[in-house]
């Protein structure tokens, strides 16, 4: 059975650092692309970033380049290094896995979040 659990998130200064992982269990990470997807408060779903399988790389272009994913295959582990935070970042974040191994594959899998808040 595919588990997907998200780990890292909490309160943090505006212009601060965190990191979140997402521990994945139940099917070949490896072969797989996964995805960071966030909610704000009263908002809907919003894309955040993907990798591949191969460990290319995307993002939305609302973060530019102060998000960045990355994968430890060996560890089975998904991560989002955050830097220069804003208030606007303030969202439950999802791991979420794709279907396939690209880009536009659908998202089939999603862990319960981590709540990232951004305030002074």
């Amino acid at each position: 059975e595919v588990h997907l659990v998200e780990s890292g998130g909490g309160l943090v200064q505006p212009g601060g650092s965190l990191t979140l992982s997402c521990a994945a269990s139940g099917f070949t990470f490896s072969s797989y692309a996964m995805a960071w997807v966030r909610q704000a408060p009263g908002k809907g779903l919003e894309w955040v970033s993907t990798i591949t399988f191969r460990g290319n790389t995307r993002s939305a272009d609302s973060i530019l380049s102060r998000f960045t994913i990355s994968r430890d295959n060996a560890k089975s582990t998904l991560y989002l290094q955050m830097d220069s935070l804003k208030p606007e970042d303030t969202a439950v974040y999802y791991c979420a896995k794709r279907r396939g191994n690209y880009w536009s594959s659908a998202m089939d899998y999603w862990g319960k979040g981590a709540l990232v808040t951004v305030s002074s």
